[in-house]
């Protein structure tokens, strides 16, 4: 499913968040949304995964005007996965994945085969098949996040909106999880901290500054020394890597 955005703004009170953002999603593309603390990005998200209405202008996935979808309807094509999701509920793995069954499911209706079916792969999905039984208080913070998108996989959606989910992971976390966004056959939106681990994993980059869009386009056409020194106040040195596209930014202390 593809994702359009023409003309977003929203804002609380006197102060506008996202302003006038516009942006297209192909079918099966991970876009990361990168820009400095209060630059839009987690509201942005809620926007286009329609958590929040815009002020004005709209979100379209696969053409449906998304504000004119039921959200019982809406919540079986797209998943929301937030930054830290927590409980102190005495439940397995099982049962926080089973959780993303519930848009599929009446009040009256029973567990049935393809609940079980979509729960399984997506417990597969992410490699916590093994750990399903296993209490959710005793996962570490990378396995819990592979839980909190295996929920979310379970919900069989078509697009994914990931609100910084690397975040608080240790290195090698943080690149399990974002390779195995990439390699989901989904349109995946993820807002991310990490400039070079966005570089890394998406197709292409949107960059927000004070929530207005400051470049779009592949890695190595936004991330230039240029953007780094207006956007982020940063000097660096941005360098070619192996994978076309994929540039390496390292951080100058001057």
């Amino acid at each position: 499913m593809n994702v359009v955005a023409q003309d977003l703004r929203w804002g609380v009170k006197r102060k506008t968040i996202v302003s006038d953002v516009s942006l297209t999603v192909a079918p099966g593309e991970t876009l990361g949304l990168i820009g400095p603390n209060g630059s839009g990005k987690s509201s942005l998200l809620r926007l286009l995964a329609g958590l929040r209405r815009p002020l004005s202008g709209r979100v379209e996935i696969n053409g449906r005007d998304i504000s004119k979808v039921p959200r019982r309807a809406l919540s079986q094509q797209v998943a929301f996965v937030q930054q830290n999701a927590a409980t102190d509920t005495n439940v397995t793995v099982r049962d926080v994945v089973r959780l993303g069954r519930t848009p599929h499911r009446s009040a009256l209706s029973g567990w049935s085969d393809a609940d079980e079916a979509a729960v399984a792969a997506a417990l597969d999905c992410v490699d916590m098949t093994g750990r399903r039984a296993q209490a959710w208080q005793t996962l570490s913070g990378g396995e819990r996040q592979r839980v909190h998108i295996a929920r979310a996989l379970a919900q069989t959606p078509q697009v994914m909106f990931l609100d910084e989910p690397t975040n608080h992971l240790d290195i090698h976390h943080q690149i399990e999880i974002l390779r195995m966004v990439r390699d989901l056959d989904l349109t995946s939106i993820v807002a991310l901290h990490d400039l070079n681990l966005a570089a890394m994993f998406c197709d292409r980059i949107v960059v927000l500054d004070a929530g207005s869009v400051r470049a779009c386009g592949i890695p190595d056409a936004v991330l230039t020394q240029d953007l780094l020194r207006k956007v982020f106040r940063v000097a660096a040195d941005v360098s070619a890597s192996p994978d076309a596209g994929r540039p390496h930014i390292r951080f100058r202390t001057e």
